[in-house]
């Protein structure tokens, strides 16, 4: 390592740190408006009480009312003008009527109060959002980036391009995703990952932009532009998810409207049936105005959305991007759990373990490996990633690749010096060659195969690679087989506890679906503890077991990373996508995407869902419990407004309060916990 990275430091001109923005009380116009009917209030109540003047109390009942009521109102007339009833213009109405019979106290005191749970809601739903968008602002507003002939100049990381370099200097944060080129440095990027202990970084290393540099200077290749880094994704994704509605969330709008106009033809009828037998008039209006007010559906509307959008939050900022609030309901009814095999069970990161060369192929290894990371580099697959890395790390020389066709579940297809090369799935590729022992075949020079494969090399290479537990590839130039490749993928860490803790959380085995050979698919099955493993799937045969299992009233989980998971993943009830590694059309198909790549996240989202639905349903219970008791106590006997008023409004910051808990820093690591050790919650 260069020694002037040991020495550098920041220059005097450097940017400090970004601390995450956090939205202070005093910000929000909501509480601002509701601080100044309160203020008005407080001394006018006493006033009132005392028999003062009406001079003097009367200008501060005015502000009172204005401050905290000319939003609300102003918004349930727009409403109005849509053809739609807004909860809150019932509570202005129930206001200006006590005004109108003289009760000012009564009508102020139900301003105050509703303008202050106002107040709460808005504070703790920027709260949720702060919790995700704040990631934004950990990354520097700009870098130190190596000219090409090694000087440095400080730009805005929006003028970064991928493949620019960027020096990272010790307690500097990371402008940019990348790869490091140079420099050993511990990085800090619990923000992104979760993980809350430095992990070490070195050449080759991936990095994430916003995460905080240690002890080292860093020399950063930039892999994605400032849109596309981990950072802005999670914050695009969650805010797109914040807009989403869950199933409960529309079922209750849909009925919303029809119960508030509900509430008011039972207020009418409480106000003009009495009266019509005499009743006092200042009572009766008091007692329908009460009516409406405990009536008035506002908790049961924020019972849905707190819960499922701060369980939103909680796992974006741990690295998992959950796209809608219905996904999150989705993610937590789900009863089975399948998962792809390579770049999701195992490392996305394979590599090739060792090179076959077929008798009268007339190459050598370095020449079929050659031929065969050409034809693969234009491809996204992890296997064809790790053809490509062992060509390069035997330094040899890639000849460009024309008429490039990639087919999922198959392989590619190159032409590379003017010869055909493909790549691929022994069983795609070479048909009866490839066929289990068990099952006559031919192979490609019409020989029929024995038990012993001497007059069939082909079929004796790829026998020999899958008996090892590797997957094998093979590679054929001008339509006929030269070389079988041995490809395998280390197990993720934590793959086998992940696996048990989807079986407990659902009540039933997880199942392996793969492309890969039985030998190996079985292997692998055996080291994570599956026994349903199905191998050999093309991506049609993926979506045919998955919708299987669904008309047979199973509620699935996809889990994959490739290009052919993409069909599963949005044939599922609910489909998560290992994100790191994974292709840009699996994440869209995909509900939820795990950045990190670690695998139990998917238990502990699963098991976060289950809370938030949780949460929900006690949301409703307390607004429907409330609501009715607080009704049946103004039918049938007497209910002051005050206390009708706080009682309406304190069960609907209590929902609020209530659908926010999700967002304390103890719900991931709860949730991950469960995940390992319930049952089935």
């Amino acid at each position: 390592m260069p020694a002037e990275l040991i020495e550098e430091r920041p220059p005097a001109d450097a940017p400090p740190p970004v601390r995450p923005r956090r939205t202070r009380v005093r910000e929000l116009p909501e509480v601002r408006w509701a601080a100044l009917a309160t203020a008005a209030f407080l001394p006018a109540f006493p006033l009132d009480l005392a028999g003062a003047p009406a001079w003097l109390w009367g200008p501060l009942y005015a502000i009172c009312y204005a401050a905290g009521g000319w939003e609300p109102g102003l918004a349930g007339l727009r409403a109005l003008r849509e053809r739609t009833l807004d909860v809150d213009l019932l509570m202005v109405l129930a206001a200006i009527g006590a005004a109108a019979i003289g009760q000012f106290l009564d009508g102020a005191l139900l301003i105050v109060i509703f303008a202050v749970s106002g107040a709460l809601e808005a504070f703790a739903t920027r709260r949720t959002a702060d919790s995700v968008r704040g990631l934004l602002d950990l990354a520097p507003e700009t870098a130190a980036r190596i000219t090409p002939g090694g000087a440095e100049e400080r730009v805005d990381v929006s003028a970064l391009r991928v493949g620019d370099t960027v020096l990272v200097r010790p307690g500097e944060r990371l402008p940019a995703d990348g790869t490091v080129r140079e420099g050993m440095s511990d990085v800090q990027q619990a923000g992104i990952t979760g993980e809350p202990l430095p992990v070490d970084k070195g050449p080759g290393d991936e990095v994430f932009a916003g995460t905080l540099n240690g002890t080292g200077a860093l020399r950063v290749t930039v892999d994605r532009d400032a849109s596309a880094s981990v950072i802005a994704r999670i914050v695009a994704m969650v805010e797109e998810a914040s807009e989403r509605k869950a199933p409960g969330q529309l079922f209750i709008e849909r009925i919303e409207q029809r119960y508030a106009i509900g509430v008011v033809a039972a207020t009418l009828a409480l106000f003009a049936v009495p009266l019509a037998f005499g009743a006092d008039l200042t009572e009766t209006l008091l007692r329908a105005m009460t009516f409406m007010i405990v009536a008035s559906p506002c908790a049961v509307v924020l019972a849905t959305m707190p819960p499922l959008l701060s369980a939103i939050a909680t796992c974006g900022r741990h690295g998992v991007l959950v796209k809608s609030a219905a996904a999150m309901e989705r993610l937590g009814a789900v009863t089975r759990v399948a998962l792809d095999k390579t770049g999701t069970l195992t490392e996305e990161s394979a590599r090739v373990g060792g090179i076959r060369v077929l008798p009268g192929s007339g190459l050598t290894e370095d020449e079929a490996l050659a031929l065969a990371a050409a034809a693969e580099r234009p491809s996204e697959h992890p296997l064809a990633r790790a053809v490509v890395t062992a060509a390069r790390e035997r330094g040899l020389r890639l000849e460009p690749a024309a008429d490039f066709a990639s087919a999922p579940g198959r392989g590619v297809r190159a032409v590379v010096t003017g010869h055909t090369v493909q790549v691929g799935s022994p069983t795609a590729l070479l048909g009866g060659a490839a066929a289990p022992p068990e099952r006559p075949a031919t192979c490609r020079d019409g020989s029929v195969r024995r038990a012993i494969t001497s007059r069939c090399p082909v079929r004796a290479a790829v026998a020999e690679v899958e008996d090892s537990g590797a997957t094998a590839v093979a590679v054929l130039v001008d339509g006929r087989p030269v070389a079988v490749l041995a490809i395998a993928a280390p197990l993720r860490a934590g793959a086998a506890e992940a696996v048990a803790a989807l079986g407990r959380l659902t009540g039933t085995p997880p199942v392996l679906l793969t492309g890969d050979n039985k030998r190996a698919a079985a292997r692998l099955g055996e080291e994570v503890g599956i026994t349903d493993v199905r191998a050999g799937l093309l991506p049609q045969d993926k979506v045919a077991t998955v919708r299987g299992w669904e008309d047979a009233g199973e509620r699935m989980l996809m889990v994959g990373d490739g290009v052919n998971d993409a069909p599963a993943l949005a044939a599922a009830h609910s489909g998560v996508a290992m994100g790191r590694a994974g292709s840009a059309l699996t994440v869209e198909a995909a509900d939820a995407v795990v950045v990190r790549d670690e695998l139990a996240a998917v238990p502990a989202v699963v098991t976060l869902s289950r809370r938030a639905r949780r949460l929900v349903a006690q949301n409703l219970v307390i607004a429907c419990v409330c609501i009715g008791a607080l009704v049946v106590w103004d039918l049938l006997g007497h209910l002051p407004l005050p206390l009708g008023v706080a009682g309406h409004e304190g069960s609907t910051v209590l929902v609020g309060l209530n659908g926010l808990r999700l967002l304390r820093s103890s719900a991931w690591p709860g949730a991950a916990r469960a995940g390992r050790r319930d049952a089935g919650s």
